[in-house]
C-alpha cells in the first residue's frame, strides 16, 4: 500500500517537453514510474524519446486521460503559465495534480485552489513549490530522488523539499510507504492533517514523520488533529529554531510574528499531543528509530 500515488498509477507530464520537465521525465522514468504521456498543445501529435521509450504528447490533459487513462499530473509548468495548467488539470479531474512549479503568485494559487473546491475537490492538489511525491519501488511523481531510501512502512509529509531527501536517507534502511512534499507556499493543496489522515488509513504504514517549518499555524492545527485522530505513532520536526523574529525564511510561508508561528510553540503544541519532536533531523530520526524498534 501507499498514499495517493501507488505502481498502478498512470502519469502524465504537463510541460514534458521543456527543459526541467525533460529532466524530470527522464528521472521519473528511470525509477519505474508509469509515465504514459505528456502535454504540449504546440507539440501535440510528437512522441518525445526517453532512452529508447517514446512518450506521446497530447494537446490537453483530457485528451492524454482519454487516450491513456492517466490518474496523475505532474506540473512543470513556468510560473505565469501554472494557474492555467493546474485549472486545465481539475477541468479534466484528473484525480491527482502534482505542481512542483516554485515562484507561483499567491494569488494564482487561490485562484486554483478555489476552483478545485468549486468542483468538487475531484482533483487532489500536491503543492505548489513542492518536491512531489514517492511510493518507493512503486512510483515517483516529481524531483525526488528515487535512489535515496527504500520501501517500508514509514510515512512521511513534509513542507521542505531539503528536509524531505534528509529524512528519507537518515531511515533508508528501514524504508516508507510514501513520502510526500506538500510545499511551504502560504496556500498549498494538500496539507499536514491530509496526509496524516490518509497514513492513519494505510494498513502498511506503522510511523509517521512529520516535518514543519516557521510561519502560520499548520503544524499547531496538525497537533490538533493528531491528539483526536491519530492513533499511529508520530514523529516531528519543526525547522527554523534560530530564526530571527519577524523575518521572513526561504519560504514564502515561513513569516513569524511574536510568539505565534515559532518553532518553540510548535513542538509544544505538538509535543502536547504526543508527539515526539526532534531538536534536529538527525535527532528525529534517531526517535522514529527506538519507536520502532520497541
Amino acid at each position: 500500500m501507499a498514499i495517493f500515488l501507488t505502481k498502478d498509477s498512470k502519469v502524465i507530464v504537463q510541460g514534458m517537453t521543456g527543459s526541467e520537465g525533460m529532466k524530470h521525465t527522464r528521472r521519473m522514468l528511470a525509477s519505474g514510474t508509469n509515465i504514459v504521456g505528456g502535454t504540449n498543445p504546440r507539440k501535440a501529435g510528437q512522441t518525445v524519446d526517453f532512452d529508447g521509450r517514446s512518450v506521446p504528447v497530447f494537446g490537453t490533459v483530457k485528451e492524454a486521460m482519454e487516450a491513456t487513462g492517466a490518474d496523475v499530473s505532474v506540473i512543470f509548468v513556468p510560473p505565469a503559465f501554472a494557474k492555467g495548467a493546474v485549472i486545465e488539470a481539475i477541468d479534466a479531474e484528473i484525480p491527482l495534480a502534482v505542481v512542483i512549479t516554485e515562484g507561483i503568485a499567491v494569488h494564482d494559487t487561490a485562484v486554483f485552489w478555489a476552483h478545485a473546491q468549486a468542483k468538487g475537490n475531484k482533483t487532489r492538489i500536491i503543492g505548489p513549490n513542492c518536491p512531489g511525491l514517492i511510493s518507493p519501488g512503486q512510483s515517483n511523481a516529481g524531483i525526488i530522488p528515487a535512489d535515496i531510501t527504500s520501501a517500508g512502512r514509514i510515512g512521511l509529509v513534509s513542507k521542505s523539499g531539503t528536509l524531505t531527501y534528509q529524512m528519507m536517507y537518515e531511515l533508508s534502511d528501514i524504508g516508507f510507504s510514501s513520502a510526500v512534499g506538500i510545499g511551504g507556499d502560504p496556500v498549498i493543496g494538500t496539507t499536514h492533517i491530509d496526509a496524516l489522515a490518509a497514513f492513519e488509513a494505510d494498513p502498511d504504514t506503522d510511523l509517521i514523520v512529520m516535518i514543519g517549518e516557521i510561519g502560520g499555524d499548520a503544524e499547531e492545527r496538525a497537533a490538533a488533529f493528531i491528539e483526536k485522530n491519530v492513533t499511529k505513532p508520530v514523529v516531528g520536526y519543526v525547522a527554523g529554531f534560530t530564526a530571527p523574529e519577524g523575518k521572513t525564511m526561504g519560504h514564502a510561508g515561513a513569516i513569524v510574528s511574536g510568539s505565534s508561528g515559532t518553532a518553540q510553540a510548535k513542538k509544544e503544541a505538538l509535543e502536547a499531543a504526543g508527539v515526539k519532536v526532534g531538536k534536529t533531523p538527525s535527532e528525529t530520526a534517531r526517535l522514529a528509530r527506538a519507536i520502532l524498534a520497541g
